[in-house]
């Protein structure tokens, strides 16, 4: 499985994990964001868990590989201490679409920055260690045109395929509306020809 394959892994879910470190708590939250506004609902989501804590740290990259957004913020800890090493440890990961969060509770007694910077490194590689992925795969919708003929059989070959039906509208015929994943989508495409005898071929959407 690689990038160039347009496939990467993703969080499967959101993942917690919780470390004491001289009496400060850092808890970091992993998920899954497709774009820069998921993101930032992400992570007000988190302060609005948490609101009394001292700071949410952060790393996220959007997309892999070539074409990746990425961001952190040291939110409010010394420039340079906390944000930056959550994002070099994302960047040591095959992970794309994904957030990091560390909130610290202040425990009172200051870490320095040597000690910070091992702190968030430390959470984050946590957290990673523990997370459960799935790959990304690309995926391509389509729309075809059947004759209420050869409806449950076109059906059956959108399943065939690993698609799913998004939409139908029946009128004279019927529109069926479904995403495949983009590697199927040239033996459908062939099944589709052979059924219908040549009549039937997908629109891409």
């Amino acid at each position: 499985m690689t990038q160039s394959d347009g496939i990467y892994l993703i969080p499967s879910g959101i993942h917690r994990t919780e470390l004491t470190i001289v009496n400060s708590r850092f808890i970091t939250t992993i998920g899954m964001v497709v774009s820069v506004d998921e993101m930032k609902v992400f992570l007000a989501n988190i302060r609005s868990e948490m609101p009394t804590a001292s700071h949410h740290v952060y790393a996220f990259r959007v997309g892999y590989g070539n074409s990746v957004i990425e961001g952190m913020s040291d939110a409010g800890e010394p420039s340079g201490t906390a944000g930056p090493p959550t994002l070099a440890v994302l960047r040591g990961t095959k992970i794309g679409d994904i957030i990091i969060v560390t909130t610290r509770f202040f425990g009172g007694t200051k870490l320095g920055t040597g000690g910070l910077v091992r702190a968030y490194t430390e959470s984050a590689q946590t957290g990673l260690a523990s997370l459960k992925t799935k790959p990304k795969i690309p995926t391509i919708t389509l729309g075809i045109e059947v004759p209420y003929s050869l409806y449950e059989s076109a059906k059956r070959l959108v399943l065939a395929h690993s698609g799913e039906v998004a939409d139908e509208t029946f009128a004279g015929e019927v529109t069926i509306i479904a995403i495949f994943p983009l590697h199927e989508q040239a033996g459908f495409t062939q099944d589709l020809a052979e059924l219908s005898a040549g009549k039937l071929i997908p629109v891409i959407l």
